[in-house]
This record gives C-alpha cells, sequence and structure tokens, in this order.
C-alpha cells in the first residue's frame, strides 16, 4: 500500500512533466520553462528509482519476496540490461562488451534476475571513468554459472567491500563522494542473489576496477 501511494504521485509528477518538456499540447513561448519541466522529469526518475529500491529492499528483508525458479537464459537479460543503461554508458563514453564462454542456462527469477544484472552493470557505468570500459562475462563452473562485471573505475578499498553489501553503505565519504545514489544497488543484488540460492562476490585489486561475480545453479 505504501509503495502505491509513493509511486502514485510519482509516476503523474513524471507524466505531466514530460508532456510539458516535449511541448505535446503545443509551443511554449518561454524555452526556460521546458528546460525546467525536463528537470522535474529527471528528479522524478531518479526519486521513483529510490523508491523502488527501498521498497525492494524492505521486502527482502521481510522476506516477502515471492520467486518462481525456473530455467533461463541469462543472455536475453544482459542484452535487456545493456538496452536499460545504453543512454548513460553513451553520455560517459563507456563501452560495454559481452563474452559468452559458455551458452548454458541458470536456475532462477526472471524479474530477480535481471534486477540483479540491472543493479551491478548500472553501477558499473555509474563509477567507470569517462572513456572506459564495462565487460561482462558468461562461463560455467562445475554446477553452477558465473555472471561477472568488471570495471575500470576507481574500485574499492578491501575493508569497505563488506561493508558496501550492506543496505545505504558505500565506499566513498558522503561529503566528498562524486556519484549520487544511496548505496542500496550491490545490497539488493546479493539479497537477490541469495534468496534465488547463489550469491554474490567482490574483488577489487589495487588500480583494476571493481568485478562483480555473481554465482547462480544451472540451469
Amino acid at each position: 500500500m505504501v509503495s502505491h501511494e509513493l509511486r502514485t504521485p510519482l509516476n503523474s509528477i513524471i507524466g505531466f512533466s514530460e508532456i510539458i518538456a516535449r511541448e505535446l499540447h503545443g509551443p511554449i513561448n518561454e524555452p526556460k520553462y521546458r528546460d525546467h519541466a525536463e528537470l522535474i522529469r529527471q528528479s522524478g526518475l531518479k526519486l521513483l528509482k529510490l523508491v523502488n529500491d527501498v521498497v525492494e529492499i524492505a521486502r527482502l528483508e521481510a522476506h516477502a519476496v515471492e520467486l518462481d525458479i525456473h530455467s533461463e537464459n541469462p543472455r536475453h537479460f544482459i542484452e535487456d540490461v545493456q538496452d536499460e543503461v545504453e543512454e548513460e554508458a553513451r553520455a560517459k563514453g563507456v563501452r560495454i562488451t559481452t563474452e559468452t564462454l559458455d551458452d548454458g542456462r541458470v536456475l532462477a527469477d526472471d524479474r530477480a534476475l535481471k534486477t540483479v544484472l540491472f543493479q551491478i552493470v548500472q553501477n558499473a557505468v555509474t563509477y567507470s571513468p569517462v572513456g572506459g570500459r564495462v565487460n561482462i562475462t558468461v562461463r560455467r563452473a562445475g554446477a553452477d554459472m558465473i555472471l561477472e562485471v568488471a570495471d575500470n573505475g576507481p574500485g574499492v578499498p578491501n575493508q569497505d567491500i563488506a561493508r558496501i553489501l550492506r543496505p545505504f553503505e558505500q565506499g566513498e565519504n558522503a561529503l566528498t563522494r562524486r556519484t549520487e545514489g544511496a548505496g542500496l544497488g550491490l545490497p539488493i543484488a546479493r539479497l537477490l542473489c541469495e534468496a534465488m540460492g547463489g550469491h554474490l562476490r567482490l574483488r577489487s585489486p589495487p588500480g583494476e576496477g571493481l568485478t562483480v561475480t555473481v554465482r547462480l545453479p544451472a540451469g
């Protein structure tokens, strides 16, 4: 109920500001109003993502997430996620590549798997430098499938790895960090992986960016 009450006014803000920004009901004589409407829309989208992430964390911590586990091809979800982050990646000149070393399937819930991949890939794009790269690898390891997302951003100090996998934690000091966000993306991905019978690990050798490894049962 709270989720619905939060999202409904936000959807109105985003929708009507988009109508104004695109001048769908006629031209706006003052261009600044159009720019302001677009700023409202962008801010609404950021707030909607935050609301969605907070609701997801609350559901996961309350064990209120229902999963439908079946055999899935991870490539389809990777392609969808790449499309969703394409605009942000293009704006920063970040190149995303995919390397499929095994065309196997995973046992997963389709919504949860897409959410896991989206949170990880978007995090990688966000923390990549301008002109950076993000590499997605799919491979098999025994009875499991491995999905890895590696970036060449600043990485995470070893002493911070466990902390940033907890909700509302981040690797940089709140006063000096260069990116926006509430620190929910990786914790959501971790909790969903564990709910599907897998796990998520972080690896960040000095000067080599961050690699997120998702291990899920093979389907």
